[in-house]
């Protein structure tokens, strides 16, 4: 019985999928604790890349069937990962990891809107509607948050970047639809996004402050293991079984989610505006998701890490 047939198994997938995504923002935070930011990315993504492949010696399935086909994955590698979590961790180096979750929480809406010039979706009025109310959600988080927590208006500037970046990598990668084994897809992504990110780490950070010990091994382990190989491949494994239009649903439940995780672990302050807005971007994600009869097509591609 295909999963999606399955409800209670279904549902039980997706929210494991989306804890695993909502803790990856406090992950982020505490591995910044023992480890540069682009330098554990390289490391991280590379590891979760090599597991992969490795998989896929005993899983089989289909390569990439021309240097255009990996060229793709691998331009899909720096958009998906090192261009959205490398700006989103630099961010964060600046601004809560509740308020990077909230922004984040946007990209079904932008890739519903994006759909319209590249895929040829349609901009219905509920569609548009979804993305005013999104957008009005996040302006009034981001307004209570700079005038009562003093989050870096930098910091902000940069996850929005790293929003468009996962938006665009997204629409691209149902765009392209490579026929190419799930290990290889997702692995190829990671390796690619690992090479430039070591690199770039390489020539503006040093190991000096990297803080080897089980603290640097756990955070690790939780990452690659957790976020990277179970959250991210599980995403795409959703798509593959074409029933990832209903997980698209509950991105509304990653903003709360995200805002509860940094004020469990981290201690983060919340305020009156993170519980005002996040019901209009919880709304407006619903909206542009989903149509009153029809699931849609684009938001299969939704693409987490």
């Amino acid at each position: 019985m295909p999963i999606r047939d399955n409800k209670p198994i279904y549902f039980a997938t997706v929210m494991v999928f989306v804890l695993m995504w909502s803790s990856s923002f406090v992950a982020a935070k505490v591995a910044m604790e023992v480890a540069p930011p682009l330098l554990f990315l390289g490391l991280r993504f590379s590891l979760a890349g090599l597991i992969l492949f490795s998989a896929y010696l005993f899983i089989g399935g289909r390569w990439p069937q021309s240097l255009g086909d990996w060229a793709k994955l691998a331009i899909l590698g720096v958009l998906n990962q090192a261009g959205f979590q490398g700006l989103a961790w630099i961010a964060m180096g600046e601004v809560s990891s509740g308020l990077a979750a909230v922004i984040i929480s946007m990209n079904p809406i932008f890739v519903a809107l994006l759909a319209v010039p590249i895929l040829g979706e349609q901009m219905t009025v509920r569609r548009g509607l979804g993305l005013a109310l999104g957008i009005v959600g996040v302006v009034i988080v981001l307004n209570s948050r700079i005038a009562i927590s003093g989050e870096d208006i930098g910091g902000i500037i940069l996850m929005i970047f790293a929003l468009a970046s996962v938006v665009l990598g997204a629409v691209l990668f149902k765009k392209w639809k490579m026929d190419v084994a799930l290990p290889v897809n997702v692995g190829m992504q990671f390796v690619s996004a690992g090479v430039l990110l070591f690199a770039f780490g390489l020539f503006n950070e040093s190991f000096a402050d990297v803080v080897l010990g089980w603290h640097f091994v756990g955070i690790m382990a939780y990452i690659v293991i957790g976020v990277s190989i179970g959250g991210v491949g599980l995403w795409f494994y959703l798509l593959s079984h074409g029933s990832a239009s209903d997980a698209s649903a509950l991105h509304f439940l990653m903003p709360p989610f995200g805002l509860m995780f940094g004020w469990l672990i981290l201690d983060e302050q919340t305020v009156l505006g993170d519980f005002i807005g996040i019901v209009p971007i919880a709304v407006g994600i619903w909206l542009a998701t989903h149509t009153r009869h029809s699931k849609l097509e684009v938001s299969k591609v939704l693409v987490k890490a």
